[in-house]
């Protein structure tokens, strides 16, 4: 096995871990044939885990243009790169969350994944299991790093004291909320919790992204934990 990719046999190993009581739709965008035909055999032999289609570019994803809950993309990819990617899929499927799934783990290219709006980012050397998990997570509206990639996000802000001061714009129902994001429940764990509905659960979400200046919810994590705001 080679850090690039997995063999089925591995990937075998963990078809008897949780599944999600959901249909996922997953669509992978990866150029190494090996590894892109592995994941989608680990993804595909779970139950409820759909592979909807598999390409070796971004262009061949845009112009098969169906649109899936979760997109698995690569960094190092012919032509558009999966970090130009991130905001071309958001723009073309608005509700589809991105996992950046690579070898790469420098600061630029989480950071810059993280900013353009991607929902996870994992290594490809991370256990099977853990990128089945990050699917399930993204999906119900979480975050998914890597203890490696929040170490390094965590490493590359250096507190400011104006955004600190943000957290008290933040409202006392906001930094519940917040709070309960980076735990990584969902909107709708989020939602009994407090005793409110779903849909003012997103109002608040909205207000909080707004405040913060940021996109998505591994961004208000990724600020939330560098800023220590909960």
């Amino acid at each position: 096995m080679t850090q690039k990719g997995y063999g089925h046999s591995q990937f075998l190993m963990v078809t008897s871990g949780k599944i999600s009581a959901m249909s996922i739709t997953v669509g992978i965008v990866e150029d190494h044939e090996e590894f892109r035909k592995s994941l989608a055999y680990l993804i595909s032999s779970i139950k409820d885990y759909k592979v909807e289609w598999s390409f070796g570019s971004v262009e061949e994803a845009i112009e098969n243009n169906v649109a899936t809950d979760v997109v698995m993309l690569d960094i190092n990819l012919p032509r558009m790169t999966g970090l130009e990617a991130i905001q071309v899929f958001k723009k073309r499927w608005e509700e589809t969350k991105i996992i950046m799934l690579t070898i790469l783990e420098d600061e630029y290219n989480i950071m810059t994944a993280i900013k353009n709006g991607a929902d996870g980012y994992i290594l490809k050397k991370t256990n099977p299991q853990k990128i089945l998990d990050a699917i399930q997570q993204v999906f119900e509206g979480g975050a998914a790093l890597t203890p490696m990639v929040a170490k390094q996000v965590l490493s590359f802000f250096k507190p400011d004291k104006k955004e600190k001061e943000l957290v008290t714009i933040l409202t006392k129902r906001e930094q519940e909320i917040l709070s309960y994001i980076v735990s990584g429940i969902t909107n709708e764990q989020i939602a009994v919790e407090l005793y409110i509905s779903t849909q003012t659960v997103r109002n608040h979400i909205k207000n909080i992204y707004e405040k913060l200046h940021v996109h998505s919810k591994a961004q208000v994590v990724a600020k939330a934990l560098t800023e220590k705001m909960v």
